[in-house]
């Protein structure tokens, strides 16, 4: 059965869909099954990983308005191993096309619960903000993932989040924990993202995974050939820290 992980902070620009892009690949390399489901209306995480965001006919936003089924938006073997259930900018309309659905915060959960034992990894990326897509992703996950930016607001965006998940595990999914924070656009040349590390390890202690994700060139660059970063520069530090994290993360085994 697989684990289910939202990637989320309501801060945007930490790194959230870098890390749903590539985490998601090295996972899928180490030979695990993995989906990875698209919930920022941006796109970034389809575009990223391959797939023309603006040339497919179906996507999470057509499967949550019910009009296409899973097998119709799921683009199977987009890398090996690795499943995408892509956005588009369309998806910015669902907030207001949900207003009056019934049940409307557990829609994604619905079409997941039946293809879940497919999978050994299912990660959604979630936008930068709160709203019925970020819900959706939480009732529908296991754990949350936060990447954390090493700079001073850092904590603020996890505050808001933590804040955030204590009311969706209040009314609508009670089992949902915190998977582990990533500290993500490390500068080992600065005092500030030492101490930013040391803060929230303090904080946080066993929930803070001990790989660092640095800042990297070569990770910039991949989005733009849409490609994850162990396929688009191997050898680059990127690569190198994203691999070691999936190790991390699949070495966790959930809660």
């Amino acid at each position: 059965m697989a684990r289910i992980i939202a990637i989320a902070n309501q801060k945007g620009g930490v790194g959230k869909t870098t890390t749903a892009i590539n985490l998601s690949a090295c996972i899928a390399e180490l030979g695990k099954k993995v989906l990875v489901i698209d919930m920022d209306p941006q796109g970034n995480a389809s575009s990223g990983l391959g797939v023309d965001k603006n040339a497919v006919e179906n996507t999470v936003y057509e499967l949550i308005l019910g009009d296409c089924t899973l097998s119709e938006c799921i683009k199977l073997n987009v890398l090996k191993n690795l499943d995408v259930i892509p956005a588009n900018i369309d998806l910015s309309a669902a907030e207001m096309d949900l207003i009056t659905v019934e049940g409307k915060e557990y829609i994604l959960k619905k079409y997941i619960e039946k293809i879940k034992g497919n999978y050994d990894f299912i990660i959604i990326d979630c936008p930068p903000s709160f709203n019925m897509l970020t819900i959706n992703a939480m009732t529908t996950a296991n754990s949350v993932l936060v990447p954390i930016q090493c700079e001073y607001y850092a904590l603020e965006g996890l505050t808001q989040l933590v804040h955030t998940m204590g009311l969706i595990k209040k009314r609508l999914n009670p089992n949902l924990y915190i998977e582990g924070v990533v500290f993500t656009m490390y500068d080992m040349r600065t005092n500030l993202s030492m101490q930013v590390v040391e803060n929230v390890k303090t904080n946080l202690k066993k929930l803070v995974y001990d790989t660092v994700i640095p800042r990297n060139v070569r990770l910039a660059e991949a989005p733009s050939h849409s490609k994850p970063i162990n396929i688009y520069d191997t050898k680059s530090i990127g690569a190198i820290r994203y691999r070691k994290l999936a190790k991390e993360v699949v070495r966790k085994k959930g809660k």
